[in-house]
């Protein structure tokens, strides 16, 4: 007897699901998923993303070229708790990519993406190591970007 494969993880429509785990020291006084967890899990999951593609930062910044942005703003919508440690995912997409800046879109959901718990945006811009002003993202990042972008049209 084999044992069967387990199944793959779904495809959405735009974007892409990562997995994350939540543990139980980031469950608050409640047993909930604390609420500045949300943000944190978020940022690693475009992380492990961008990282899948080649962009880091190792501790030059002049180095990190793309990696090197700040948030100008991030807006998080509570839809429904976390209240157990486990498996969970976080769905991503680009709803705008400019020349110096991005937003993009988050849920924070159930492994399969059937339930969202937390949904988002965050504005990036990228910035010059040297100077910290607004400078054009690579045109390999913009490549890359574009397969992200909920509505390619």
């Amino acid at each position: 007897m084999t044992a069967e494969a387990p199944p793959a993880a779904p495809v959405p429509a735009y974007g892409r699901l990562i997995p994350v785990t939540v543990h139980f020291d980031d469950l608050d006084a409640l047993g909930l998923l604390h609420n500045a967890r949300y943000p944190v899990m978020v940022e690693r999951a475009w992380t492990a993303l961008w990282n899948e593609r080649g962009f880091g930062f190792e501790g030059d910044w002049e180095a990190a070229g793309d990696f090197c942005n700040a948030v100008k703003e991030l807006r998080i919508s509570y839809e429904a708790p976390i209240n157990r440690p486990g498996a969970y995912a976080v769905h991503l997409w680009l709803e705008r990519l400019g020349n110096t800046g991005l937003t993009y879109g988050f849920r924070f959901c159930s492994a399969d993406g059937s339930v969202t718990y937390a949904h988002g945006t965050r504005v990036l811009v990228r910035l010059d190591a040297g100077t910290l002003r607004p400078t054009q993202w690579s045109d390999r990042f913009r490549a890359l970007g574009r397969e992200l972008l909920r509505s390619r049209g």
